[in-house]
């Protein structure tokens, strides 16, 4: 191997990780000596992602995007499995799994609200000052806040090869947007929730610091031979070890049967690849449970302590990385359709969030509230950035509600990949879509309104 300076790609990761780690350093001091950047609860993650894509944005430092999403990509999955690790607390589970799938229901009923708001925009911005405008374009609202830059991406791409001029830049362009959304709007949420909390004496403290916060007595001893650390971070590689091999199994097995099918498969298998890792983390969790109940092992590995700082590190870099990975040139071209339908998402998107949160999540609503949305106008990622500012060691299942409501998603999501293809074949197609989507929409609500829900006790 070359160890000179002229193997680049040997100190690459490294240079881009030290410059993430420089602006979460410099974040940190910035928001505890600047007063305005400390009342504004701006997150210290994403304070250091604006760092870092202004000093990009400006020449200053160079980026490896390619790197930095690599970092977004791997993060999301290593941190999710690190949460879904953690042994809950006895009698949680099954009140979960009904969360669940309501939140599955709600995740995509915010999918139905702004696809039925984009296409109602774009249609309307057809007939009227934008005649020639790509009527299902509204569809990317969904893909680019809802789902993220990946799916926004390939609808994009897709769409520009049915005729929508620019439609890959307009599709990254609203991710984008989403994000910004996310992170801008989401904190002064968060700013709001916060004071609104504090002011009613309901805020949850940080816990008390006992031998029982850090450790269950149960679990591996301290002192044994092994880090309990290292143990952790065994855990966690394994899994995400299992994750790669039994996506490419399932996505190889797809093809063998049907390669149309895997082509619209086999990206969603790899692009949720958290989903599959979390999973398989509670599937091992399950498993080591179910070893010490019949003693094959005698202590707990997991330590949720460690488990919550491991998923707290993968998070602040995901969440700084995905920052900085924004392109600005993305946001060029088709400027009135964009702004009307970043703001609308925007908009609507916390409208029926605070309506259907309401109902589902009870007393930790404010939690629930603040990560679906993070994620809803975002991504996953940026759901735990705005929860882990009103929930700091995710103690609240909102957190959990991100993966499980996921899961459920992509299987009440389903018909949203048949409305997609149809949008774009013809007007008449269009205009049924948009009533399909709306129809969909009511349905979803009765799921999750049939299915019950805790409503916000008050004091």
């Amino acid at each position: 191997m070359d160890y000179s300076a002229a193997n680049t790609s040997l100190w690459s990761i490294v240079i881009q990780l030290g410059l993430i780690a420089a602006a979460i350093l410099l974040a940190g001091f910035l928001r505890s000596k600047v007063p305005f950047i400390r009342k504004s609860m701006m997150p210290v993650a994403v304070l250091g992602g604006f760092l870092l894509l202004i000093l990009k944005h400006t020449g200053l430092i160079h980026l490896n995007e390619t790197i930095l999403e690599t970092l977004v990509y791997h993060g999301i999955a290593l941190g999710f499995i690190a949460m879904s690790l953690r042994v809950p607390e006895a009698g949680r589970e099954r009140a979960e799994k009904l969360t669940g799938v309501k939140s599955g229901a709600l995740i995509v009923g915010a999918y139905m609200v702004q696809g039925v708001i984009g296409l109602i925009i774009t249609i309307l911005l057809s007939w009227t000052v934008m005649p020639g405008l790509f009527k299902a374009a509204g569809l990317l609202l969904p893909m680019g806040y809802g789902q993220g830059p990946g799916q926004a991406n390939n609808i994009g791409a897709s769409y520009e090869s049915m005729g929508f001029s620019g439609g890959h830049s307009f599709g990254l362009a609203i991710a984008a947007a989403g994000y910004l959304c996310a992170c801008i709007v989401g904190v002064v949420m968060v700013n709001v929730l916060y004071r609104r909390r504090k002011g009613s004496g309901n805020g949850a403290g940080r816990p008390e610091l006992t031998v029982d916060y850090f450790q269950d007595r149960s679990e591996i001893p301290v002192s044994d031979s092994v880090d309990k650390l290292s143990v952790q971070l065994a855990l966690i590689f394994i899994v995400y070890l299992c994750t790669y091999l039994v996506t490419r199994g399932l996505t190889s097995g797809i093809a063998a049967i049907s390669q149309g099918l895997a082509n619209t498969l086999n990206t969603l298998l790899w692009g949720f690849n958290f989903i599959v890792g979390s999973a398989l983390a509670i599937l091992v969790r399950y498993l080591l449970g179910r070893a010490k109940k019949a003693r094959v092992v005698v202590h707990q590995y997991q330590n949720n302590y460690l488990l919550n700082r491991i998923s707290g590190f993968f998070f602040d870099v995901m969440i700084v990385a995905g920052i900085a990975a924004i392109n600005l040139e993305d946001l060029s071209g088709l400027w009135v359709p964009f702004l009307l339908l970043a703001a609308a998402g925007a908009v609507f998107t916390w409208l029926y969030l605070s309506i259907v949160c309401r109902r589902i999540y009870g007393d930790y609503y404010e939690e629930g509230l603040i990560s679906m949305y993070g994620m809803l106008t975002g991504t996953i990622s940026s759901g735990v950035l705005l929860l882990r500012e009103i929930d700091p060691e995710l103690q609240t299942p909102a957190a959990n509600n991100l993966i499980t409501g996921s899961s459920f998603g992509i299987l009440f999501g389903a018909p949203v990949l048949v409305l997609i293809s149809m949008a774009a074949r013809s007007d008449v197609m269009c205009y049924v879509t948009l009533g399909l989507a709306a129809v969909y929409l009511a349905v979803l609500l009765v799921v999750i309104y049939r299915l019950g829900g805790k409503k916000k006790t008050t004091a």
